[in-house]
């Protein structure tokens, strides 16, 4: 039996994709290049090891890394609702630097809250937008595993009343 499309599978919710990187001259004489990442490619790519040269002219190249996964877990529905829901929802690219300042990309998420965790070190974290496959799969995830819980006021207590209640010693 086959999988629906664009929906997450029922034990393993991973879904492929690559991660786009721009390199850029630098206008600064302390570094030759800028990196940042330009999107995400939705599907199986090889994992090279080594960013793949895609596309390059004389403002910018482009490089392609694959063998990443988004992967979503239900303790953080709540972070991929809000993304889902904003006015630019956004995937994040987590990467280390190499010694030469080349981002190596190692996680794909949908969670600003797992993508903020990351800042804390030393790493490296790229906001993109999110292709129209991931986002509807993502969708699908949060439908079916997300359940908001209704903001109740509280009721205050009067606890000057419990003082007159309570008995002298």
């Amino acid at each position: 039996m086959q999988k629906a499309k664009n929906r997450p599978a029922a034990g393993g919710e991973h879904f492929p994709v690559a991660a786009i990187l721009e390199r850029r001259p630098a206008a600064s004489r302390w570094a030759d290049y800028v990196w940042t990442a330009a999107g995400i490619a939705v599907g199986r790519h090889a994992d090279t090891g080594d960013p793949s040269l895609v596309r390059e002219d004389d403002q910018r190249a482009l490089f392609l890394v694959g063998g990443l996964e988004v992967a979503l877990h239900v303790d953080e529905c709540e972070s991929y609702y809000h993304n889902l829901v904003s006015a630019t929802p956004r995937a994040y690219i987590v990467a280390h630097q190499d010694d030469d300042g080349i981002p190596e990309p190692f996680l794909v998420s949908m969670s600003f809250d797992e993508a903020h965790a990351y800042l804390e070190g030393d790493d490296e974290i790229y906001a993109v937008d999110i292709p129209a496959e991931l986002y509807r799969w993502t969708e699908a995830y949060v439908i079916a595993n997300y359940f908001p819980e209704k903001k109740r006021k509280r009721k205050l207590r009067d606890w000057s009343a419990d003082d007159r209640d309570m008995p002298a010693s």
